[in-house]
């Protein structure tokens, strides 16, 4: 039995924060190809991106679970552009589509790889519940309490090096822990991540996946070491850990 060196087959892959919104047939205009899908998100152009159709029908030239890229994204005004391939022609909408039961989501596809990842750590803790009777024989030695287990928690952090490079996925990791709106930021943790046309196979490595909000990051720089950040996070739900290599 092989032991799983964690400095070879460690990996952390991100879904960046402000990436994932929700828009209705009245927020799509045809006459420029626009959807407002949310204001001050952090969509940027390139950015590979899925509908879901919330039991309606979306706005002709979209189809549920087919990609899609953005084209342009404004903040101020949430209104989002998109093309069929990165960098593309603007995709025509022909229709603004049919609401359903529930509002249309747009959201982030793909995790990505974060390259410059030094090291990252996630400690779950069980809440303790002191359930102690009164009322027991008493003997030579002291009672002790009784206890059982709360809820559980989770915290995170990840050592990411500062490069030079501003357009990749871990500038965006960084810049993420400002984002006042971090939905769709999402963490896949692989202890023993096996890679398969260049991409982690999830069926035969080990991860742990959850969405989060990142709490803090702390900056340092100093004359003997690289340059590195240190992020904090936390799980906004319970994460899914999948420990099983079959």
């Amino acid at each position: 039995m092989a032991t799983v060196l964690s400095g070879t087959s460690g990996a952390l892959y991100y879904k960046p924060a402000g990436t994932s919104g929700t828009f209705k047939a009245a927020d799509v205009t045809n006459a420029s190809n626009s959807i407002k899908v949310g204001t001050f998100l952090n969509f940027k152009v390139n950015d590979k991106v899925s509908f879901t159709t919330g039991g309606g029908t979306l706005p002709g030239g979209l189809a549920a679970g087919t990609p899609v890229f953005v084209l342009t994204y404004t903040a101020s005004t949430g209104a989002a552009t998109f093309a069929a391939t990165a960098g593309g022609a603007e995709l025509a909408l022909s229709s603004d589509g049919t609401d359903g039961t529930s509002a249309f989501t747009v959201a982030f596809t793909e995790f990505q790889a974060v390259a410059n990842v030094r090291s990252w750590n996630f400690e779950v803790t069980r809440d303790e519940i002191d359930v102690t009777s009164i009322g027991g024989t008493l003997g030579q030695s002291a009672p002790f309490r009784t206890f059982i287990s709360g809820f559980a928690d989770g915290t995170g952090s990840a050592e990411v090096y500062f490069t030079d490079d501003d357009t990749g996925i871990s500038a965006r990791l960084i810049e993420d822990v400002t984002q006042r709106n971090q939905a769709g930021a999402t963490f896949k943790l692989y202890m023993d991540a096996v890679v398969s046309a260049g991409t982690p196979d999830d069926a035969a490595s080990r991860s742990i996946s959850m969405e989060a909000v990142l709490t803090s990051a702390s900056f340092s720089v100093t004359p003997d070491d690289a340059q590195a950040i240190s992020i904090n996070f936390r799980p906004t739900s319970a994460p899914t850990f999948d420990f099983a290599k079959s």
